[in-house]
């Protein structure tokens, strides 16, 4: 049996990782959720997972549960398993003030949802067997095509928010995909656990990302806002959003795997969604 990739939760990171695999000559299975209560336990995931070499797993933690190590956590720790990788994020790190993060920084989480990624990562430290490798994946803000802020500008939906001092990390959705694969081709030791980050070059405040992407609509920016305006209107998952402030560095991620972001900033992120976006709609009005 060859190679075989399980991709779970094969949602807007999970497919374009998916992608970038089967482009790349790996066989890809996917695992999603099922039926109403949107279950991971079906015989048909555990079937994949019984058989996958590689995994990556993007389901983010349901409360204080992985979902998906408490559906299938007898099959992963029987799994022929040469790596595994958890997709986290850099919430776990906390608030810093404006401060770098590496990959070497002690987490420090400062809501409940970091809470639950640093837990779910450290069940997956548990969970792999016995000579797997592990990479936890902690990722910045994702962006891609259908998720960026010209879609939201176009929708009306952009609001340039600005608070004094506050920075924002980033990376597209194809960096992070190339990221899973320059991790697999240079995994850390058998039975060897390692933490990589997935972000770009250029943190920067939300509100230049709106202004770059109005510029390359020729439209005029949205006003700016103060934080202390919008405060009020915002969810507590927003609001926890502009509390923390960090700048993600990948220089250790880089010197471990290889991997450089294709889009080392959201200049050149916006510019490649755009022409994404130019291309999709001359295809739709091409004549047949």
């Amino acid at each position: 049996m060859g190679i075989i990739l399980a991709v779970i939760g094969p949602g807007f990171t999970g497919g374009r990782i998916a992608a970038a695999a089967r482009d790349a000559g790996i066989a890809v299975r996917l695992v999603g959720r099922h039926g109403a209560d949107a279950r991971f336990a079906t015989s048909e995931a555990g079937a994949v997972i019984a058989s996958a070499s590689l995994l990556v797993s993007t389901v983010p933690p349901d409360g204080a549960c992985d979902p998906v190590l408490a559906a299938h956590g007898r099959e992963i720790a029987a799994a022929p398993l040469r790596w595994v990788g958890y997709c986290s994020a850099t919430s776990v790190y906390g608030d810093h003030a404006g401060g770098a993060v590496d990959e070497a920084s002690e987490p420090a989480p400062g809501h409940d949802r970091a809470i639950a990624r640093l837990a779910a990562e450290n069940a997956w430290r548990r969970a792999v067997p016995a000579g797997c490798a592990l990479d936890l994946i902690r990722i910045a803000g994702i962006y891609g095509p259908g998720r960026s802020a010209l879609e939201a500008l176009g929708a009306g939906r952009a609001r340039r928010i600005v608070k004094p001092g506050h920075v924002a990390c980033r990376v597209h959705v194809d960096d992070l995909a190339a990221l899973v694969l320059a991790a697999i081709r240079r995994p850390p030791p058998p039975g060897g656990t390692r933490v990589l980050h997935a972000a770009d070059d250029l943190p920067a405040p939300p509100a230049d990302v709106v202004a770059e992407a109005a510029r390359l609509l020729g439209l005029a920016p949205p006003p700016t806002v103060p934080f202390s305006e919008a405060e009020a209107e915002m969810t507590r998952l927003a609001r926890s959003y502009w509390n923390e402030s960090r700048r993600v560095r990948t220089v250790l991620t880089g010197k471990a795997t290889g991997w450089a972001p294709r889009y080392p900033s959201f200049r050149e992120g916006l510019c490649a969604i755009l022409a994404t976006i130019q291309a999709d709609q001359l295809a739709q009005h091409r004549p047949e």
